[in-house]
């Protein structure tokens, strides 16, 4: 990630893709399935549906734990935004008209039979935990943002990888525990 003095009202972005040889069909039930997610992050804890949704569809809610070494242990509900099989699953953190985030995973067919995979995120326009890094260090706040931002891509990479191994049949999905372990 480049530095680009991006400012958390300027809704930065982070986005990182990849090549499956797999059917989008087959990556789709991966990336909707919020349950698997920890399983491959260094930060996402746990997730679970709330109101007795048993997959995802526009409206429905989940609710994330996460820790961060700086953030400490964090909880938040997201609404899913979009969701359309097997091209997009996308959700809004906290507030949907205003969220603090918003996560989205494309996929597109390519000619071969494989996916082409992309996350993408949005910071804002909602604040969030790291609003109050920046509200006690404010002439630090492009520098919070950057490393922030860097973070996201290095661990929306390490995410993609494991999806990527999912899918192809080359891995179990135990690569963030793995991760966790080591960063422990």
């Amino acid at each position: 990630m480049e530095w680009t003095g991006a400012r958390y009202a300027d809704g930065p972005t982070a986005e990182v893709r990849t090549r499956i040889a797999a059917s989008p069909e087959r990556v789709w039930e991966l990336v909707s399935d919020v349950g698997l997610m920890p399983r491959l992050s260094t930060e996402l804890r746990s997730v679970e549906w709330l109101d007795g949704t048993p997959r995802p569809a526009v409206g429905a809610r989940f609710v994330g734990r996460s820790e961060h070494a700086s953030f400490g242990a964090w909880e938040t509900t997201s609404y899913v935004v979009e969701c359309a099989a097997p091209r997009v699953f996308a959700w809004a953190v906290e507030d949907p008209e205003r969220p603090s985030a918003v996560w989205r995973f494309s996929l597109a067919a390519a000619d071969d039979g494989g996916t082409e995979l992309t996350q993408w995120m949005r910071m804002g326009p909602g604040r969030s935990g790291l609003s109050y890094a920046i509200d006690r260090m404010p002439e630090k706040e492009q520098k919070i943002v950057y490393v922030r931002m860097r973070e996201f891509e290095q661990n929306m990479a390490a995410t993609l990888d494991a999806i990527k191994k999912l899918a192809e049949g080359g891995a179990s999905g135990d690569e963030g525990a793995a991760s966790r372990e080591a960063d422990a």
